[in-house]
């Protein structure tokens, strides 16, 4: 088997505090790449992650940022360089997934949604471009969903906001590849994490959504931190602009 050895890198994880992000988090440090943490409201969360990461050998370090906020990303991204040295691999993770009908849906819940899961993907690759370029290359994963492929009702503002993810990839993979600057997106179908707990901790809506993957069960987190390391690793040096499908067959898009 061929093994990913990311030594030397160093990697800044967006909402790496839990759920997938951790796992991405952890999955870095295993392969040896110095990893940063990024939180907006749970320090002893992200600080417990680094802790971990830092138990395996590499350099971590969380740092509180809103990624809505251009002012935090930049200082962020300056906290990643001024603490690990450079910026290789950039995972876009941090997101918000609520509910909202379109007709009940206010002006401030599609602002939310659009402001960090759009603008603040966006932000964190305007930051990270200039550091990557300087190292002579690098890595940006972007995070969206299957909700920016096939629409998901009573969340359209989350769905139009991870379609724009998409968008962003297919976009900035020419753009930045004469910098050897490789762009990829996953779109994770449905995992057990926090974000989803609610959902499918109900008998029911647990049934209803596994009847709906052909492998019959959704993801653990380790299952998207693997498709994080293949992007972020040398197995995938001819691939830029994709959107890697991990959903367990429940979404199956070219």
């Amino acid at each position: 088997m061929v093994g990913i050895d990311l030594s030397g890198r160093v990697g800044l994880v967006t909402g790496g505090s839990r759920g997938l992000g951790r796992a991405a988090a952890l999955a870095l440090a295993r392969a040896g790449a110095d990893v940063a943490i990024n939180y907006r409201r749970n320090a002893r969360a992200a600080v417990d992650v680094a802790a971990e990461c830092a138990g395996l050998g590499v350099r971590s370090l969380a740092l509180r940022a809103d990624v809505a906020s251009p002012v935090e990303v930049k200082d962020m991204v300056e906290g990643v360089a001024d603490s690990l040295g450079r910026l290789d691999v950039l995972v876009a993770n941090a997101g918000i997934w609520k509910g909202a009908a379109i007709e009940k849906m206010t002006d401030r819940q599609l602002a939310e949604t659009l402001d960090i899961n759009v603008r603040g993907v966006f932000y964190c690759c305007r930051e990270a471009v200039p550091l990557m370029r300087k190292a002579g290359g690098g890595r940006i994963i972007l995070v969206a969903s299957t909700a920016g492929q096939r629409g998901e009702a009573l969340h359209s503002h989350y769905a139009a906001s991870k379609g724009a993810v998409i968008s962003l990839t297919k976009s900035l993979a020419p753009e930045l590849a004469a910098d050897r600057i490789l762009v990829n997106c996953i779109a994770p179908g449905w995992f057990d994490t926090d974000m989803s707990r609610a959902t499918l901790s109900k008998p029911d809506a647990r049934d209803a959504v596994v009847a709906t993957i052909p492998l019959g069960r959704v993801g653990r987190p380790e299952e998207f931190a693997g498709a994080v390391l293949f992007l972020a690793s040398e197995l995938s040096t001819f691939v830029t602009g994709e959107i890697l499908n991990v959903n367990g067959g429940a979404v199956l898009v070219g």
